[in-house]
């Protein structure tokens, strides 16, 4: 008889850092001391606290495990597997807080890290084995599938997904019930969904997290959304470079195909739903729908003119929805518990929750789920524990090299849709990076641009010359060798790049610098005028013995 149960992490970020390793090592101490009949070896997706993995989790004490080695491993099984006394040295505390034996015997959304947290799009991440459907089901997975195939008709669904406000969290919030509404009326001998898990924003990794830890929610989501828009085929465009990813996937997929809840006839309503995975190169305009859906085709990844909008002419000129991996996360519960379940989280105009990978200069990097309307200082001070070293924040970026950062003074912005688009920044698709006072913003800005340059496609002149034009003007500056005037010339070709680029990615890629050049003009000007950064960090510009 099962009596524990150990969780042990096995994202990618653990995975790394030797879960695996640990895992091997729980397998030979439970057989040297005669416990494998009473405990159960599960290996999760990722729980969150990435700072301090590898994790490991025994239920049903709920005990948290950190920063564990494979030679921690045999004194966790002797002592409390074996004699029921917990390891302390071992239990994560609240940063500054002496609190090991306290904490092991409260839930673990009371501490700090959790306790502001609202898990829905994370809420089997850490919790179920994600190469187990049958872990999946005892979740109530694909209930939601039964239900929309048998109780709703697909109207019923897209008015369900409308009245939710759930909105697309790619980067533009797009209404998604909207979305899909656009795409149900128009005729087609074929049309199609399709899932965008090409995470490519450096510091992001929440869509990863998802398919490591929960996949089967991908799957049943997109067949929900192919019964609400009359589409039988569905793709998954994921990075290459996301192996356990791009396996978890591919094994979830075959159990569901072999359960009958992928292919034809799904619950015996008459409705057909087949699942491929289409492997990403790692281009970052890959990320944008139109590039994404051409290199779906077997072509170069380039995004295409709109309109028309892949509603009307998508993949193979055919009517398309797509979403990325975290809008359709939401979708299951969103069906099992109502849009005004939903609707109740976040705030007027920024319904739900947002998935940040919380990096940069944090305590607790990570991956957190918060509802929406949640501000810049609770995420950083209460649930990432501060700035390390006791420095000063300086500021946080959202939306990678899309977006835009949030200067101290505006740490108590609530950060939903329309707050961060009026301050100049964005959501993006959720890395949020934070700064201290160590940070050359100028920098920041130029790392950010060198990240575009590369990765801009090169179709449209904008993008790819403009870019390189705007890159060489940071180049001068931090080199010392850019003047006032040039600051004028390169705000100007930010606005003219944004105005006349083709994709998403020209459009947002002058927004790191104009919103460095916004909120953090006096270090261009000390960089041009007094010949010196006041970070300390542009090499060129520190003073020589």
């Amino acid at each position: 008889m099962i009596r524990s149960h150990v969780l042990i992490c096995g994202g990618t970020g653990c995975t790394s850092s030797g879960s695996l390793k640990i895992q091997d090592e729980f397998v030979r101490a439970l057989e040297a001391n005669g416990l494998t009949e009473e405990v159960k070896i599960v290996q999760t997706g990722c729980f969150g606290l990435c700072a301090l993995g590898p994790v490991v989790i025994i239920h049903p004490e709920g005990t948290f495990y950190s920063r564990v080695t494979p030679e921690d491993v045999e004194e966790i099984v002797t002592e409390h597997l074996l004699k029921g006394r917990v390891v302390e040295r071992l239990v994560y505390a609240d940063t500054g807080e002496e609190q090991a034996e306290a904490i092991a015997n409260v839930s673990l959304n009371d501490t700090a890290f959790y306790k502001t947290q609202q898990r829905v799009v994370l809420r089997n991440c850490g919790v179920i084995n994600p190469e187990d459907i049958n872990e999946y089901i005892a979740m109530d997975g694909y209930a939601a599938l039964g239900k929309v195939l048998t109780e709703m008709t697909p109207e019923q669904v897209i008015q369900v997904v409308t009245d939710s406000g759930l909105r697309g969290r790619g980067g533009g919030g797009f209404p998604t019930g909207r979305k899909w509404a656009l795409t149900a009326p128009n005729k087609a001998d074929q049309k199609y969904v399709v899932c965008n898990a090409d995470e490519g924003d450096p510091g992001a990794f929440m869509d990863r997290s998802v398919l490591e830890g929960d996949p089967h929610c991908i799957i049943e989501a997109m067949a929900i959304a192919g019964y609400a828009i009359g589409a039988t085929k569905g793709y998954v465009y994921v990075r290459a470079e996301y192996p356990i990813a791009v396996r978890r996937l591919q094994l979830a997929i075959d159990q569901a195909k072999e359960m009958g809840l992928l292919g034809k006839d799904i619950f015996g309503s008459g409705f057909d739903f087949d699942l491929e995975i289409r492997l990403g190169a790692g281009a970052f305009v890959c990320g944008e729908e139109t590039a994404l859906m051409t290199s779906i085709e077997g072509n170069r990844g380039e995004p295409r003119p709109r309109p028309p909008y892949p509603a009307v002419k998508g993949l193979y000129e055919r009517p398309t929805v797509e979403n990325n991996v975290e809008t359709f996360a939401n979708i299951p519960q969103i069906i099992l518990k109502g849009a005004d379940w939903f609707a109740s989280m976040g705030t007027e105009k920024s319904k739900g929750t947002k998935v940040f990978a919380l990096g940069g200069k944090i305590e607790h990097t990570g991956l957190v789920e918060i509802p929406m309307g949640t501000t810049v200082r609770d995420i950083v001070y209460e649930i990432g524990g501060g700035i390390p070293g006791g420095k000063k924040f300086k500021a946080a970026q959202t939306g990678g090299p899309s977006g835009g950062c949030i200067p101290a003074r505006l740490i108590d912005t609530p950060v939903d849709y329309d707050n961060l688009t009026a301050i100049g920044c964005m959501m993006g698709s959720g890395g949020l990076i934070v700064m201290d006072e160590d940070t050359c913003m100028v920098d920041m800005a130029k790392f950010f641009l060198e990240f575009t340059v590369d990765e801009s496609c090169g179709k449209c002149t904008p993008c790819r010359i403009g870019t390189k034009r705007l890159l060489e003007m940071l180049d001068q500056i931090v080199s010392g060798n850019g003047t006032l005037e040039l600051i004028d010339e390169m705000e100007k070709l930010c606005y003219y790049i944004k105005d006349n680029a083709l994709c998403g990615l020209g459009q947002t890629a002058p927004n790191p610098v104009l919103s460095t050049l916004n909120f953090f003009r006096d270090e261009y000007i000390a960089h041009v005028v007094d010949k010196k950064c006041p970070a300390g960090v542009c090499k060129s510009l520190i003073p020589t013995l």
